[in-house]
């Protein structure tokens, strides 16, 4: 009986070993564990959402797709009227062949008036010609009327030798004067000309900007024109559509939204105090509450400018005097390295996961 009860007492004293035993691994694990890798569960799906706005303004003439049905990239959504874009084309290549034509004609009257302040120049150099030759004429006549005006004095020439040289000058200083006269009204016409020139000229320019802004119309109607068919940008789910067929839209006005439901990543809300470890490209193994039985893995690819408080709407202020202390999270983009999984488990941006980032 005695030998009974010891090994009673052996067998609990063996019992409760092996029960601290295990939890002194246990625990050692934990500990081990614990310094190797970080985990949260404030962390959710995220993707890129595309808002598609309308750039024209028009009726909308057909919409090609069902709410929140899946779409590829350069899909037709849209498609709008297009009379106005068109009538408004038509309009532009209207003007733009005005403008051609005031361009053509302003060189034309622009060559025209050079051609003529031309001639004039030449016209002013003959006329200095003319000067030279009744400035050679006069002074000829005044010599030979000083010298007949001396022999007449002395009785060696006829009162009629006297008069016809006296009649000679006047003649060629009338001639030179005359000369003078004429050339310096050609100089000022030729001014004239040159002016009126140089004003074509301007026309010319004037002309020119006009057909550039005409052509700049164009490609921004003709732009427009491509802006009446609206093209999903990307492969997703399309949802929040807010205009109906027949509705009139204005330019900005939102038309629906494209989720980006192909390329995934998980941003992650990890505490201040959990960053001393963590870094770019460490592994990261990711559970999306959903699929519990899914394992998607990753890698750490960038942190956030700043805590997620100072994006807020209104962020805190901690200079008010009511200061209490709160540890703040830093969103951390976490890029998934595989994400073929079953069609039947959808992966939808905002779901919430359980991140392991392994820090050694």
């Amino acid at each position: 009986m005695e030998q009974e009860v010891k090994q009673r007492k052996t067998g609990i004293i063996l019992l409760v070993s092996a029960v601290v035993f295990a939890i002194l691994i246990a625990g050692l694990l934990y500990w081990r564990n614990g310094k190797v890798y970080e985990s949260t569960d404030n962390a959710q799906l995220d993707c890129s959402i595309i808002p598609i706005r309308s750039v024209v303004t028009a009726f909308i003439n057909s919409v090609n797709f069902t709410d929140n049905a899946e779409v590829k990239k350069g899909q037709v959504l849209f498609v709008f009227d297009t009379i106005e874009i068109k009538a408004k084309i038509d309009e532009v290549k209207a003007s733009l062949e005005i403008a051609n034509a005031k361009l053509i004609s302003a060189k034309i009257k622009t060559m025209s008036s050079n051609e003529s302040a031309n001639a004039s120049d030449l016209t002013v150099e003959s006329y200095e010609q003319s000067i030279i030759s009744a400035k050679a004429n006069l002074d000829k006549s005044q010599s030979n009327y000083d010298r007949t005006r001396a022999l007449f004095q002395i009785k060696a020439a006829t009162q009629e030798q006297y008069e016809s040289a006296e009649k000679n000058l006047v003649v060629a200083k009338a001639d030179y004067n005359k000369s003078v006269s004429i050339r310096k009204s050609s100089l000022s016409t030729t001014m004239s000309l040159k002016s009126l020139a140089k004003s074509d000229e301007s026309q010319i320019k004037l002309a020119e900007a006009q057909v550039n802004q005409c052509k700049a119309e164009l490609i921004l109607a003709l732009q427009q024109l491509t802006y009446a068919v609206v093209l999903a940008p990307c492969n997703g789910i399309v949802s929040k559509r807010n205009v109906e067929i027949g509705q009139y839209v204005s330019a900005g006005q939102s038309l629906c939204v494209i989720v980006d439901n192909e390329n995934l990543w998980v941003t992650a809300n990890l505490k201040e105090t959990q960053l001393e470890s963590i870094k770019p490209g460490q592994d990261v193994k990711i559970k999306v509450d959903a699929y519990p039985e899914i394992d998607l893995s990753g890698k750490i690819e960038s942190f956030s400018g700043a805590t997620g408080a100072k994006y807020s709407l209104l962020p805190p202020d901690n200079s008010t005097g009511n200061f209490i202390k709160i540890t703040q999270r830093i969103p951390v983009k976490i890029s998934i390295n595989n994400l073929s999984i079953d069609k039947d488990r959808v992966l939808f941006p905002g779901m919430s996961v359980f991140v392991k980032i392994y820090t050694n």
